[in-house]
């Protein structure tokens, strides 16, 4: 099974793009300058045209109804983005405006927006229905719903949220207040501070930092997928700042982002700067 993977890897680095693999998926992506997106679409084909041949002789099978493509890029440049459709074997595929990726729905500007939407709407969801039996329940089995059916809709991929703007993390902290409110049975303009305080709940910018800073904790501890942990370096690591106070902490170097909209959100500046 491993020979057969690094054979699928190396057709896929054969036209400079990148893959993941998953249990029963794959991801294929590159990057390119916006001029260049047609030179990209026509490598995403070729190489989907040689996986697909690997897998017939694997006796595998590409399933390009459900493949699906997405262009990213900032919305100052949307525009420059094709919009033709992609050809995956004999199908043309249409480029989605935002797709599902292990329960994380990402846009094509990279905005978030629509896995804010769709976390808040569940969650809600879930807070109406445990309202409707509130009068049935004590305070602990009430404590427990709440953070067995909401808290992990409310913090899966969070990690994904850092550096958003505060109108988007605005809305999944109105889930928190919510479930706040509804163990405590106080009204909707009430003050949720000592609330959330009493229970322990951090809010959903800290809970997002905290979630960095445990993934970061487990990449320099060897625990983490080696694609991650790789991209770290250490202050120690860096021969010219041996000497600074720095150099005997786990301090580590936040790489400088050309675009700190998009790239203060990447998980290796993020995770640093946390």
């Amino acid at each position: 099974m491993q020979l057969y993977t690094a054979d699928l890897l190396w057709l896929v680095k054969k036209y400079q793009l990148c893959t993941h693999l998953n249990a029963d998926d794959m991801q294929i992506y590159g990057s390119c300058h916006p001029s260049a997106a047609s030179q990209l679409q026509q490598w995403v084909s070729s190489c989907f045209d040689e996986v697909a041949l690997w897998n017939w002789s694997n006796r595998l099978q590409l399933n390009a109804s459900k493949t699906e493509v997405l262009w990213c890029a900032s919305s100052r440049h949307q525009h420059q983005i094709p919009w033709t459709p992609v050809r995956v074997c004999f199908d043309f595929i249409q480029p989605a405006s935002s797709v599902r990726d292990l329960g994380i729905y990402l846009d094509a500007d990279v905005s978030m927006r629509m896995h804010v939407s769709r976390t808040v709407s569940n969650c809600f969801a879930v807070l109406h229905q445990i309202r409707s039996i509130r009068r049935s329940l004590t305070r602990p089995v009430l404590q427990s719903l709440i953070v067995s059916l909401v808290m992990p809709q409310l913090d899966y991929g969070n990690a994904m949220l850092a550096g958003l703007q505060d109108n988007q993390l605005s809305r999944l902290q109105s889930v928190l207040n919510a479930a706040a409110r509804l163990m405590f049975s106080t009204r909707k303009h009430e003050c949720v501070r000592p609330l959330l305080r009493d229970l322990h709940w951090l809010r959903v910018p800290q809970r997002i930092d905290f979630k960095l800073a445990v993934l970061t904790y487990r990449c320099l501890h060897s625990t983490a997928p080696q694609y991650l942990a790789d991209e770290f370096c250490r202050v120690a690591d860096v021969d010219s700042r041996w000497r600074l106070r720095s150099a005997s902490t786990l301090t580590l170097i936040v790489p400088p982002m050309r675009h700190s909209t998009i790239g203060d959100r990447a998980f290796l500046a993020a995770a640093s700067h946390v």
